[in-house]
């Protein structure tokens, strides 16, 4: 299947929450559309990171390409066998069981709070995007789904509209939103 097709068709369409086996979501295809390596080079733009928070980490896929980028990772996920196989695939990361609007972290924790195809699943978005900006001491990175009809990831209504996520970051007190379209997501760096 290809890379289009495959990209997180491993989501599943009666819910805005994952529901997928962790395996699906570390197979080829779906790693290839996610593009890491121009994600993370992207988050990591201009910044001086020592540091990065992954909220909905998953099984760890960005936790680990930010360790291989030389920055130190946490992962925080909902779910534990999701958490367990992180544990075991990237064990440089420190990942721990949390709610993305209730972090178990210091204001200004870290260089970098990346919150990667999770932000449409959560039932407060502005309360984690508050949350995000409050432990990051440089920025909040987005990956998200964009705002079209597709056969892979969420249904549309679960999808969140840019203009959405421009007017949640402003009133979580980010005061600027980039946006940079990738091949099949769209990557917000809020500041």
């Amino acid at each position: 299947m290809a890379a289009k097709e495959e990209l997180l068709n491993a989501h599943h369409h009666s819910s805005r929450v994952y529901h997928g086996g962790a395996e699906r979501l570390r197979s080829g295809e779906r790693l290839a559309g996610l593009e890491i390596p121009r994600v993370v080079g992207l988050c990591l733009s201009g910044i001086e990171a020592a540091s990065v928070l992954d909220l909905g980490t998953g099984t760890g896929v960005f936790a680990e390409a930010f360790t291989v980028a030389g920055v130190a990772a946490t992962g925080i996920d909902l779910n534990p066998d999701f958490l367990a196989m992180a544990r075991t695939l990237v064990p440089q990361a420190v990942f721990l069981e949390a709610t993305a609007d209730d972090l178990p972290c210091d204001d200004g924790a870290h260089d970098l709070v990346f919150i990667g195809l999770a932000l449409h699943e959560v039932d407060n978005p502005l309360g984690v995007l508050r949350e995000a900006r409050r432990v990051a001491r440089l920025r909040v990175a987005v990956l998200e789904w964009p705002w079209k009809e597709s056969t892979q990831g969420p249904p549309l209504e679960h999808r969140l509209k840019p203009d959405q996520i421009a007017t949640l970051a402003e009133q979580a007190g980010f005061i600027r939103t980039e946006t940079t379209e990738l091949t099949y997501l769209s990557l917000y760096i809020l500041e």
